[in-house]
């Protein structure tokens, strides 16, 4: 949309994408003020916590703040609007945003000019932002995951007002598409194909900040994957709390396979990557596609959280151990070289040593390239909070400490067997400790360090892997 033809003197539109450019439009005129006032572009810094689908709303926020023509900075101290975009999964998390926010209370004491924002999942909890309006008054704006759609017209709200400015809803149904966004790689990036999730694990904060699951038509996801081919984009992310169940709440249903079989088929896309799988929804049609396909990475993150069916079943996981340990099976047998990671939670309520026994046991039956393992986290709102039995801090130490390392143990040898092999290695930056070295990305989502220099990055070339180092690898280019 040609942002100079709007007529910032007439009504706002209704429909959603007009409407939030007609903002961005008010916006600039508020930045053009801004320059000719201080002689300098307004500077804005986004500051991501959380997961993948974090990161892809930051690239929106980052990408409506650019359109306004807000000029980028990472350093918060020097930004004149500052917008955090929050995670709730932890208790950490929740913890990192109040200490970020009191390291700018004098900052913003110096320069009164400067906007704080708030948004993402921290900000759908009623709570948290009850202690911001108490204790954080240094915010000019909050807002949650279900509006972040309009954050345009949130942010000239915001610069319009000397109040602080809250707009939260509690649940949406709303997917907007063809807004603005930024990505932060040329060559790679975000897709979002659902929001929302179902599930309602007993631990887990998730589906009560994000809302219902909620499919984007696949035309959509079509179209805009065949933009970003366009644009150079070789590696595609398919973002959602479960993929695994995309498509059900379309009119016409689509299952996830059947939209990776004509995401495959989209010239130019060389990657096709996924996150999050529920192993309860992961069907043998998709293992199908996975084990045909030329494009999707032979890489998957499949969460089993517990090893302990007494345990996934108190965390309504609705899975046994045996059954996830059949699905790993299925996908060995169909993709021998898969690369499978996980996430573990180590002292949910009423875990027992014989528990966490059996989640050892799965892991040293599956044999993980790597592992996240989480200390519970107790969260307010949801079953698992209320349940007794909570397991002392000290015991969860130790299972923690213990499961680290067999984890570790077995990653290291896992990794390793692909030394002297030669492989296809995505190019992403120059190496941060070496600027005479190069780093990417095997298909199976390990990293590997090797000569090169920036006008590698983006492509994909061959690499041999002359040493593991654990978790990445030395090796030099293949020229053929």
């Amino acid at each position: 949309m040609d942002l100079d033809k709007i007529d910032i003197n007439q009504a706002p539109p209704m429909e959603e994408a007009a409407r939030q450019y007609y903002f961005i439009a008010e916006c600039r005129e508020w930045v053009k003020d801004f320059d000719e006032k201080h002689g300098r572009l307004p500077k804005s810094c986004v500051t991501t916590f959380g997961c993948q689908m974090n990161a892809r709303d930051s690239e929106k926020l980052a990408g409506i703040l650019a359109k306004t023509g807000f000029v980028e900075t990472e350093k918060e101290q020097e930004a004149d609007f500052v917008i955090f975009n929050t995670c709730t999964v932890r208790e950490n998390a929740n913890m990192r945003v109040y200490g970020h926010l009191g390291q700018l209370t004098p900052v913003k004491r110096k320069r009164p000019h400067m906007k704080i924002a708030l948004c993402g999942c921290m900000m759908q909890e009623p709570e948290v932002v009850e202690k911001i309006k108490k204790s954080y008054r240094i915010v000019d704006l909050i807002f949650g995951t279900h509006n972040i759609f309009k954050f345009a017209e949130l942010l000239f709200t915001c610069l319009e007002s000397d109040r602080m400015v809250i707009d939260i809803w509690k649940d949406t149904d709303k997917i907007v598409e063809n807004l603005p966004g930024e990505r932060k790689f040329p060559f790679k990036s975000g897709v979002n194909v659902m929001f929302g999730c179902n599930n309602f694990c007993s631990y887990c904060i998730v589906p009560y900040v994000r809302g219902r699951e909620r499919s984007r038509k696949p035309e959509a996801v079509l179209g805009e994957i065949r933009q970003l081919a366009k644009d150079g984009v070789v590696e595609v992310m398919l973002l959602g709390q479960n993929v695994n169940s995309y498509g059900k709440t379309l009119d016409e249903p689509c299952t996830f396979a059947g939209l990776l079989r004509q995401i495959e088929e989209i010239e130019g896309i060389e990657r096709i990557r996924f996150m999050t799988s529920h192993p309860k929804d992961l069907s043998d049609e998709l293992i199908e596609v996975m084990k045909h396909s030329r494009k999707i990475c032979r890489h998957l993150h499949l969460p089993v959280q517990s090893g302990s069916t007494a345990i996934l079943k108190k965390m309504n996981r609705r899975y046994t151990k045996e059954q996830y340990l059949e699905l790993v099976r299925k996908l060995r047998e169909a993709v021998p070289d898969i690369s499978l990671t996980t996430d573990i939670i180590v002292g949910f309520p009423g875990e027992t040593e014989e528990d966490f026994e059996e989640t050892l046991d799965v892991v040293r039956k599956v044999r993980y390239d790597s592992a996240f393992t989480f200390i519970y986290s107790r969260r307010t709102g949801t079953p698992a909070a209320a349940m007794e039995d909570q397991v002392p801090a000290y015991v969860v130490k130790n299972r923690f400490d213990r499961l680290l390392a067999e984890v570790q143990n077995i990653s290291a040898e896992v990794c390793a067997v692909h030394t002297g092999n030669v492989m296809p290695v995505l190019v992403e930056s120059v190496n941060s400790h070496d600027d005479a070295l190069v780093t990417g990305r095997l298909s199976n989502n390990l990293l590997v360090h090797f000569p090169g220099d920036e006008s590698l990055i983006g492509q994909i070339v061959n690499v041999k892997l002359n040493e593991c180092k654990g978790f990445y690898y030395l090796g030099v280019q293949e020229i053929s």
